[in-house]
């Protein structure tokens, strides 16, 4: 009888979502712009507020590209998570297409920091304090320290979070195509 009830339980349980998530683990409010490539080319977006102590779903359904990019500004404390991809952003809820001359076309020129799926349909992305287990600075955060080495606010696996290493590199003009 027992076995009965948990292969019905199976059977009712919702499927897993596929989305892309970002889980915000830090005291204070944050705001988040999105970069990404789809078939029709490069878009950013933003802004998400997101709480403290909040996750928040940027991006629904199965994820249609590899690589993703972010740019996050701590409302409260000041400072921000950033990277070498250069996209284009503005003050105001935005969705902008194409990340060539943003200033030109009336952008800022923003750098985000690439999340690598590794091509799975889900992902969730932790934002965390830059200053736990300070050991090395950080490009684009004020400030800012990273614990052993490796970026805040960037792990992510399917349904769970794991640490993972950003693909930045000083000198990428840009995100990957």
């Amino acid at each position: 009888m027992a076995a009965l009830a948990l292969f019905a339980a199976c059977l009712w349980s919702a499927p897993a979502a596929a989305d892309f998530r970002l889980c915000n683990n830090t005291p204070s409010r944050v705001g988040i712009a999105l970069g990404y490539k789809d078939v029709d080319g490069w878009t950013t977006e933003g802004w998400w507020n997101v709480s403290s102590r909040a996750c928040e779903t940027l991006l629904r359904g199965t994820l249609v590209a590899r690589f993703y990019y972010i740019y996050a500004i701590d409302y409260d404390r000041g400072g921000e998570w950033s990277g070498q991809a250069f996209m284009c952003s503005r003050d105001k809820e935005f969705t902008i297409k194409g990340t060539e001359d943003c200033l030109a076309r009336g952008f800022d020129r923003t750098g985000f920091f690439e999340v690598d799926t590794g091509e799975q349909r889900a992902w969730t992305v932790q934002l965390t304090e830059s200053d736990e287990n300070n050991s090395q600075r950080l490009p684009g955060m004020p400030g800012a320290q990273a614990p052993g080495g490796a970026i805040p606010g960037l792990s992510g696996t399917p349904g769970r979070t794991a640490p993972a290493t950003p693909g930045l590199t000083p000198d990428a003009p840009g995100p990957k195509p």
